[in-house]
């Protein structure tokens, strides 16, 4: 049974305001995950919204009321907002782990102090706060006795989708929070600067750049939905349109040639429930997570080597018992 949750129209709003690829999959997962998924997403919005202001007062009053943030959603505070107290409700219901609620507070106060970073594996560290520990709070709802098998494949997943907001969002980025989320290395070895995707100068090189994150975002996509087959039945099918939905990006990036820095790829809503509609055709014939995923989504089925991308989890798990690349920072899409 579902537990009562308060304020959950208050949450649900908020999804369906700044969220819309995502609240589209949400409605489609049974109530016990679609409720407490609402109070979830405003909770993460909440914090987002904090470090996203476009006219603080100043940083220290941002760091000051992210503080606010976190002794609310620990429970240190009783709740002051309605998404909170949605949140709040949600957190003692499914008994969240406040280890992950911190590790995503973390990733937004990084946002105050860090806008640039030089290699994919400084990002992947951002990435931990800002979408694994999503991930992490949305299994503890989703499925809280899951196969750990399970669980790189969540944070691959949870990476796939905020790499694609950082792809779509370069412009965004840019112009409003003068935020860079396009890793140092991979501009060099294309030949372009920070100063180039500041000026939002495109070029063959940025097309390069953006070529190449778009295949690493790929192959996470691919291993991330190689899991999907581990969650419970009733959660499995919205899991997977919220990954069909995101990477269809990919495929607005490719058509506009990689230019992402003169205008924004931007999903209509005609298309979202087409694929909806083609992803559930294809899902009730064979109930196969990757078939769907490879019959349906933008993303190729191998990666441009040939080489299957399954790969690379299978030598993560066995070199490491813990491959988590220790999210959903969600981002309006």
């Amino acid at each position: 049974m579902t537990p009562q949750l308060p304020r959950i129209d208050t949450a649900k709003a908020i999804q369906r305001r700044t969220g819309r690829t995502f609240h589209l999959a949400t409605r489609l997962l049974p109530e016990r995950a679609r409720l407490p998924t609402y109070a979830l997403y405003a909770f993460f919005r909440v914090a987002d919204d904090v470090v996203d202001d476009p006219d603080p007062s100043s940083v220290a009053d941002q760091r000051r009321d992210l503080a606010a943030v976190r002794a609310q959603a620990l429970g240190e505070r009783e709740p002051t907002g309605e998404a909170l107290e949605a949140f709040a409700a949600v957190r003692e219901a499914h008994d969240l782990d406040d280890r992950e609620i911190d590790i995503f507070l973390d990733a937004m106060a990084r946002d105050l102090e860090q806008d640039r970073y030089d290699t994919a594996a400084e990002l992947d560290e951002y990435l931990r706060g800002s979408s694994v520990a999503v991930a992490h709070l949305l299994l503890d709802v989703f499925a809280p006795d899951l196969d750990p098998a399970a669980r790189p494949h969540a944070a691959a997943l949870a990476e796939a989708f905020q790499l694609t907001n950082f792809l779509r969002d370069v412009r965004e980025d840019v112009a409003e929070y003068d935020r860079i989320y396009l890793p140092r290395e991979t501009l060099q070895r294309h030949g372009v600067d920070h100063a180039a995707v500041e000026s939002l100068t495109f070029s063959e090189g940025m097309a390069d750049v953006i070529r190449e994150e778009l295949e690493r975002t790929e192959a996470r996509y691919r291993e991330g939905v190689a899991g999907i087959r581990y969650l419970p039945e009733d959660v499995q099918f919205g899991v997977l349109l919220a990954a069909v939905l995101y990477a269809e990006h990919h495929r607005l990036i490719r058509r506009q040639g990689y230019d992402v820095v003169s205008q924004t790829p931007s999903l209509s809503t005609a298309r979202r429930l087409a694929l909806a509609a083609r992803t559930w055709y294809h899902w009730r014939r064979s109930h196969d997570p990757e078939a769907v995923f490879e019959a349906v989504s933008a993303v190729p089925e191998t990666a441009p080597s040939g080489r299957s991308t399954g790969s690379r989890l299978a030598e993560e798990t066995t070199t490491s018992e813990a491959p988590l690349r220790d999210s959903g920072r969600p981002q309006s899409s």
